[in-house]
């Protein structure tokens, strides 16, 4: 075996038979799970504390409109908010103030307390408001049954669009799935990104610091040794992408399984129990379910998927080569941040440039960011499952690997004098001589 395929598979090896490689692999699809539905899950408990809310309304047309709540307590008072400042048992949590008609004066109307307002309550003491004002204000008109007519007038419409495919069948299609889809893939390929390309700045600084360097330098090429170090932790990348893909999948899978069958056995059981036919919203929701089953499948996963390896490896190929050479430039982490500024800058900005591509995956935006190496791996994320020419793909590739290739040398004449330098902080102009170097 080569020696750069020995250092390959020392990195590979050295990496995935960690404990934490293995604990976070397996971990980390249930913490990404755990992070999306937990806050929601603890967002919808309601806390056993119900506030008091005394409403100081001297109209009385206002007052008899607040229902009471799991969190809030209504209650109408003729006593002035001054006498209820001086009770020292402050059970009143806010107090709301009506001192004219509102649909005159909307300022009329104020909401105290001794602590910040809650959202959930000005919501609905605003919406409570509102449909009062807007019902007085109808009335003003003097138009019978206008209050049913604006009802009835309003529609609820939304465009429908589908796709054909070149045999001719048609499926629903959907701007908002493929842009799902698309902020997913551009998340993960900056997040690999960062998180491998880091990783090689790591390993080339843990290894100049320890002085280990010297001793490998010795048997094997500089250009050797950053190769087979960048590749290596890439391949650990893509056994981590891979297998978090399979779990997902399979998490998926048995997610829907569970949730869809209990749903249906759900249904059935109670329309047995009442001798009657499933109701109409059960069926409304199923319905939207396979709405958005047939919507996924005019995404083409098979061809996001094969793009998606593409791209972070080029992508991964031209960050990770400077992560290389900054790791070999510098003896210490508090060194890193001068030089680690600017890559990172170009991060952001593609992510930036990927969130604002949705929008308009054909526009002038997405598709310069598509042909600049530094941005097309993240940008072209977004606009892949708008289905991109594929004259676009080629010329996108092709730059991003001829990219990689150049800044990879590059980066190696940077490596191979850095990396055994130390106790001195080189410039970037001192760095830009050691590229004329032979």
């Amino acid at each position: 075996m080569s020696k750069i395929g020995l250092i390959i598979k020392r990195e590979y090896l050295r990496r995935v038979s960690k404990k934490s490689f293995i604990l976070l692999t397996f971990l980390t699809p249930f913490l990404f799970a755990a992070l999306v539905f937990v806050p929601l899950w603890l967002s919808s408990i309601k806390g056993d504390e119900v506030h008091t809310i005394a409403i100081l309304d001297s109209t009385g047309k206002y007052a008899p409109l607040f229902e009471d709540t799991e969190t809030y307590r209504f209650i109408h008072s003729d006593q002035s908010m001054d006498t209820y400042k001086q009770i020292p048992d402050k059970e009143i949590f806010a107090f709301l103030t009506i001192t004219e008609d509102l649909l005159e004066n909307p300022k009329a109307a104020t909401l105290y307390s001794k602590k910040q307002i809650p959202g959930e309550l000005s919501r609905l003491v605003n919406m409570t408001l509102k449909k009062q004002i807007e019902s007085d204000k109808l009335a003003t008109f003097n138009i019978p049954n206008l209050k049913e007519i604006i009802k009835e007038s309003k529609i609820n419409f939304n465009i429908q669009t589908i796709k054909w495919g070149d045999d001719g069948s048609e499926k629903q299609s959907s701007s908002v799935v493929a842009s799902i889809t698309g902020v997913i893939f551009t998340m993960l390929i900056y997040m690999f990104i960062l998180i491998y390309g880091g990783m090689v700045m790591q390993g080339v600084m843990e290894e100049k610091t320890n002085r280990i360097i010297e001793i490998m330098i010795s048997s094997v090429k500089p250009f050797d040794l950053m190769m087979g170090k960048i590749i290596g932790i890439g391949f650990v990348g893509l056994t981590q992408v891979f297998l978090w893909a399979v779990m997902t999948f399979i998490l998926i899978t048995r997610v829907t399984f569970f949730l869809g069958g209990g749903m249906e056995s759900e249904i059935l059981q109670s329309s047995m129990a009442l001798n009657t036919t499933p109701n109409m919203t059960a069926i409304a929701a199923q319905q939207h379910g396979n709405e958005w089953i047939e919507m996924l499948h005019t995404i083409n996963f098979t061809e996001i998927g094969i793009l998606f390896i593409a791209y972070f490896i080029g992508g991964y190929l031209l960050y990770s080569s400077l992560f290389a050479a900054i790791g070999s430039a510098v003896d210490g982490q508090e060194d890193t941040q001068q030089f680690m500024l600017p890559v990172t800058l170009l991060l952001v900005f593609a992510l930036y440039a990927g969130i604002y591509s949705m929008e308009n995956p054909d526009g002038p935006l997405a598709f310069w960011c598509s042909m600049i190496p530094f941005t097309s791996p993240i940008v072209m994320m977004v606009r892949v499952p708008f289905e991109v020419p594929l004259w676009e793909i080629l010329l996108s590739i092709g730059f991003l690997y001829i990219s990689s290739i150049g800044f990879t040398w590059f980066s190696a004449k940077i490596y191979r004098v850095g990396i055994l330098m130390y106790g001195k902080k080189p410039s970037i102009k001192e760095m830009s001589k050691w590229l004329r170097y032979k």
